[in-house]
């Protein structure tokens, strides 16, 4: 997009907000001639100017201006609020029922531990831990040691 082709929506966004916000839009720009003014604007808002599907988050920041007068950094920020367009999606791919199974079969231990009631106040883990630690087979955190070693009542 050209800087010609740039500058009718910033002469846009700027009629919206001389009428907005009256006044207070008319001194917000200060003793800055206008043509420095508006390049400014199409510099921060360059990244929404070069599509027609990005320029959607100018107008959804037009639909929800403030009560006060943003300035030009206010008016970006509110622009990359704009919720993301919606794009067309494949359908999801229909689950493989061998695949499935295996994977479940994967967890039949799992779920086989999960299903045996366990005792409140039981300190096995601790007996576990620390003798799957002491054996090689697992190597726990500093924390987690010294916690089975307080369950069982052991000193460090």
């Amino acid at each position: 997009m050209t800087s010609t082709e740039k500058q009718l929506p910033i002469d846009r966004i700027f009629s919206r907000l001389a009428a907005t916000y009256g006044a207070a839009w008319d001194r917000q720009s200060g003793a800055a001639p206008l043509a420095d003014y508006k390049t400014m604007w199409v510099h921060e808002l360059s990244g929404f100017l070069q599509s027609r599907e990005a320029m959607m988050a100018i107008a959804w920041a037009l639909e929800h201006l403030p009560e006060r007068c943003p300035n030009i950094i206010e008016f970006r920020n509110l622009c990359r609020m704009a919720p993301a367009p919606e794009v067309p999606r494949l359908p999801e791919p229909k689950a493989d029922a061998e695949r499935v199974r295996a994977e479940l079969e994967k967890l039949a231990p799992l779920r086989a531990l999960l299903a045996q009631p366990q005792a409140i106040g039981d300190r096995e883990w601790a007996s576990d831990l620390l003798a799957r630690h002491q054996g090689g087979q697992f190597r726990s955190t500093p924390a987690a040691l010294q916690m089975a070693r307080n369950a069982l009542g052991l000193r460090a």
